[in-house]
């Protein structure tokens, strides 16, 4: 009986707790934030510096005006923009494969990573025939010369951490992560499930005289009875010789 002061306390009711097929994919999925976030951010920085200004080349033939041209990122390294367009490829490939294929996957984004540091390093560094080069990319007639060529660094330095990006997500995407053998081998396969259930219903009912056996949750319950066992048959037995 209770007192006036007292006021019956509502029962709690128990929250629910995650199922082994949410944990993995939680796993999984910020174990993917990182290279998918270094990926957008690397396409994104290709892209853009394949739209800015490389080279600024002031030409002249000797019978008018000088002339200047600006070489896009785009025009003086050609694979800049397809190399963008492939790691946004590449992001919708990294939900398409897994185990080894998205390790191997990785050493691709790390390689076009690596292949689209060179140019912009190649300009900032000054090494190589810039000024051939810059006559040939901007079509000059024969009889024209350069007579001034400037190179803005800022294009390549974006161009650069774009690549370093691309880079890091590939490394990022080669390394395993921790619960990709468990989702793979014992979570997404319901023959190794359910075989998993059998083995904890026959370890429960094996438990000594006197010995709680062990608590079984509702998902391997069920996952017994799919595999043809009763999990209840054992406890039966028990229960009808106490009393």
């Amino acid at each position: 009986m209770t007192t006036p002061d007292e006021t019956p306390q509502p029962e709690s009711t128990p929250q629910p707790e995650p199922t082994p097929q949410q944990e993995p994919a939680t796993s999984t999925r910020q174990s993917l934030a990182g290279p998918l976030i270094a990926l957008v951010a690397g396409a994104a920085c290709l892209w853009a510096s394949s739209r800015m200004t490389w080279v600024e080349v002031t030409s002249s033939d000797g019978l008018g005006e000088e002339r200047t041209t600006d070489l896009l990122g785009s025009t003086w390294f050609g694979a800049l923009t397809p190399l963008a367009l492939t790691l946004v490829a590449a992001i919708a490939a990294v939900f398409a494969v897994r185990g080894w294929l998205r390790r191997v996957l990785g050493v691709v984004i790390a390689l076009i990573g690596a292949a689209a540091a060179v140019p912009p390093i190649a300009l900032l560094a000054g090494t190589g025939p810039t000024q051939d080069r810059a006559a040939a990319l901007a079509e000059l007639p024969g009889r024209a010369e350069v007579t001034h060529l400037q190179t803005y660094s800022q294009p390549a330095v974006l161009a650069l951490i774009g690549a370093v990006l691309a880079f890091v997500a590939g490394v990022l995407l080669t390394r395993k992560p921790p619960t990709e053998a468990t989702l793979g081998a014992k979570y997404d396969a319901p023959a190794a499930r359910k075989a998993d259930a059998t083995r904890r219903v026959a370890e429960a009912d094996a438990a000594e005289p006197g010995q709680a056996p062990g608590q079984l949750s509702e998902r391997t319950l069920w996952d017994a009875l799919d595999a043809g066992e009763d999990p209840t048959a054992g406890r039966d037995d028990e229960t009808k010789g106490k009393g």
